[in-house]
């Protein structure tokens, strides 16, 4: 059985900065893929950034620039940076990994910015 916990989030002001992690468990042969998501309330959920393992690491356009991705597939873990934090940048983030082509999920880890 395979675990993602998650740590980090919280409340910040506009402008500030807030660094999220997330450390996978259990039997993980391999990792194809680790990234964050987010979904806003009444939204979807959307891709913030991920590491495709042996790929590149992409993007969300509203991100770049602010976040940073980073993982450690011998650790299997990942973290993102957050900077510049924005009011819309507030949801509850996820983090997701690709294992053995199965998607798994964190709890999910709520950031919220105030202007």
């Amino acid at each position: 059985q395979v675990q993602l916990e998650e740590s980090g989030g919280g409340l910040v002001q506009a402008g500030g900065s807030l660094r999220l992690s997330c450390a996978a468990s259990g039997s993980i042969f391999s990792i194809d893929a680790m990234g964050w998501y987010r979904q806003a309330p009444g939204k979807q959920r959307e891709l913030v950034a991920v590491i495709i393992v042996g790929g590149g690491t992409y993007y969300a356009d509203s991100v770049k620039g602010r976040f940073t991705i980073s993982g450690d597939n011998a650790g299997n873990t990942v973290a993102l940076q957050m900077n510049s934090l924005k009011p819309e940048d507030t949801a509850v983030y996820y983090c997701n990994m690709e294992i053995g082509n199965i998607a798994r999920w964190g709890q999910g880890t709520q950031v919220t910015v105030l202007s």
